[in-house]
């Protein structure tokens, strides 16, 4: 064996019944290749198999040289917030529905893999964001965002209006059913519905997309990732913010939410034939060349 890696993390969907019999037939593949193989405890709960250890993922994060995700999207951005901390190289392999993140296939993974254990593989580095929300000058949430940190309005019918400012300078009063922080990964999710650009991954922006504006002249703005966003609530009846669907915060009139870049990156590491373009092309439904 001549590989970059020796200690291999294998972490699914634990949620997923279906996620065990892949996952196993994988880590029997990487024992039989003399690898180390790591499962994370909650994947390791569907296997039901006490021949690999089952760790924390703070533990993985410690002991892993790979971190090999099985799931899809929501399941990448988890364990991306979790493991960033620690630079362990993540590689997705697709259960879910688009797979932007996790772009392995289920039936060719064996064969991927083991070229990629072997140094033929590509690595993209991607950009985080991290919120906090300020109250009375005191730190009441924060959170990190591998696609975005959004302000919507709940269950109120009414719009929400905020104020925006980059570096402290003032942009704009909005008046809109919500904002969307995005960073290059989530320009491909719930900003692009909302008529966001598509930011390709290796460049350092963010994208400030506004939710169905009641001025249609508030178009999405996109800022240097060197910019820290303040978002300065000016009513905010049952609103909201949330980073990545995952942590959630009920916000109050005068809070101010900070968004800033989280200082270390994500490391993806992708197949040598990987092409973000084509990637677009069949995720969304672009037509090939005639």
């Amino acid at each position: 064996m001549n590989s970059p890696f020796s200690t291999i993390a294998l972490i699914g969907k634990h949620k997923n019944p279906e996620i065990a019999a892949p996952l196993l037939s994988l880590a029997e593949h990487l024992t039989s290749k003399h690898y180390k193989v790591l499962l994370d405890h909650l994947s390791a709960s569907n296997i039901r198999n006490g021949q690999y250890p089952a760790l924390s993922l703070e533990e993985i994060g410690k002991q892993a040289d790979l971190a090999v995700v099985m799931g899809g999207d929501g399941t990448m951005l988890n364990i991306a917030r979790m493991l960033v901390s620690y630079d362990v190289p993540l590689v997705g392999i697709n259960l879910g529905r688009l797979g932007f993140l996790t772009d392995l296939s289920l039936d060719t993974m064996i064969e991927t893999l083991d070229e990629m254990l072997l140094g033929r593989y590509a690595t993209e580095r991607r950009m985080l964001l991290y919120a906090e929300v300020i109250r009375d000058g005191v730190s009441m949430f924060n959170s990190l965002a591998f696609n975005d940190v959004v302000l919507y309005r709940g269950v109120s019918s009414g719009m929400i209006e905020f104020e925006i400012r980059v570096n402290q300078e003032y942009v704009n009063t909005l008046r809109a059913d919500g904002l969307i922080v995005a960073t290059p990964t989530g320009s491909t999710a719930y900003a692009l519905s909302s008529g966001g650009p598509i930011l390709h991954p290796s460049l350092d922006l963010i994208a400030l997309v506004p939710v169905c504006p009641h001025t249609l002249s508030n178009r999405p703005i996109v800022i240097g990732s060197d910019n820290s966003v303040e978002i300065c609530m000016h009513s905010c009846a049952n609103v909201r913010i949330n980073c990545d669907s995952h942590a959630y915060f009920d916000l109050e009139q005068t809070d101010k939410i900070i968004v800033r870049r989280f200082p270390k990156t994500v490391r993806l590491l992708h197949s040598t034939n990987h092409s973000y373009y084509r990637m677009l092309r069949e995720k969304l439904g672009w037509s090939e060349l005639p």
